[in-house]
Formats: C-alpha cells, sequence, structure tokens
C-alpha cells in the first residue's frame, strides 16, 4: 500500500477571462485529479470571471504524480463542454516544506517559479512562508482553449504519523 505523505489543500480562488461555452457567458466548474483522485468545485452559473475561494483537499501519496486541472461549463440537456486545462507539479512547494524557516518573518519568498514551455504558470509562482505555513499561489494560464486563467494557493496540513521524506 503507498504510504500518505499528507494532505494538500488547493484553494480555487478564482476564474479569470474563461471562455464563453453559452450564448454569452458560461457555467463553470473545476475538477482536481491526482493519480486516483477528483475532485470538484461548484458550479458558478453564468460567469466568465467566477470568484470560487473553495477549499478541496487531496490525499498525497505520490510527489511525482502531476495535479491537473479542467475547467468546465456545466449544462444540463448535453455534455459539458470543456473549457481548457492545466497541470502543475507539487515539488518546489514540498521542497519549501522541508525548510527550517521557524524563525522567518512572515511575507518571505522562499522560491520563485518562472513561466515556462513546461509548466502552466501564467506569471511567477511565489511560494512564501506566511503566518508560520509554507504557501504557494500559483496563476495557472488554461491550455486547449482561446483564453482564460485560474488562480490557485496551496498549503500543507500535516497528517499525524506522516512525514515528507
Amino acid at each position: 500500500m503507498e504510504r500518505l505523505l499528507g494532505l494538500l489543500r488547493i484553494r480555487i480562488k478564482r476564474g479569470v477571462n474563461l471562455a464563453i461555452r453559452d450564448i454569452n457567458s458560461s457555467d463553470p466548474y473545476i475538477v482536481i485529479r491526482m493519480g486516483k483522485q477528483k475532485l470538484k468545485t461548484r458550479v458558478m452559473e453564468r460567469d466568465v470571471n467566477p470568484v470560487w475561494n473553495e477549499d478541496l483537499t487531496i490525499f498525497v501519496y505520490d510527489p511525482e504524480l502531476p495535479i491537473k486541472l479542467a475547467v468546465l461549463d456545466h449544462d444540463f440537456f448535453s455534455m459539458d463542454d470543456k473549457m481548457g486545462d492545466a497541470e502543475f507539479h507539487l515539488k518546489p512547494f514540498l521542497e519549501g516544506l522541508k525548510m527550517n524557516l521557524k524563525n522567518t518573518p512572515s511575507g518571505t519568498v522562499i522560491n520563485r517559479i518562472k513561466p515556462s514551455k513546461s509548466n502552466c504558470l501564467a506569471e511567477d509562482s511565489c511560494i512564501t512562508w506566511r503566518n508560520n505555513v509554507v504557501v504557494q499561489d500559483l496563476c495557472l494560464r488554461l491550455r486547449n482553449v482561446e483564453c482564460g486563467e485560474v488562480e490557485i494557493e496551496l498549503h500543507w496540513i500535516d497528517v499525524p504519523g506522516c512525514k515528507l521524506s
């Protein structure tokens, strides 16, 4: 059996300039996948700039697996339409967690990840020591779509008896 390393709380903050899939708007929701796990946000009706501020918590067993995000348009009478996708890796975030930052001032940037062809970042992603926890803010540019970005924030939840190696 796989060993649980901990929990990752993914705060789905908001979507920006999401694609229109209905007459003049969309009803977006987000699906997060990691391995066999799948979580969904609520549907935001008629909103291409939705603010979810919704937390999804995923079990982390394998830090090598990418986290996949898909935005879909909810439809009542047909298949939901794809509105783009993105993926990101946990490795830089997990490396930040392993640092001893106890006496570091809140707001200190531990690492900065630049957008590249190998990631879906729309802008620099900062891994920050904030209020005694490591937090990563990501603005993901959606792929396979004409426009759209999703802003998320990562928080680690330690589980008693589980340890990042």
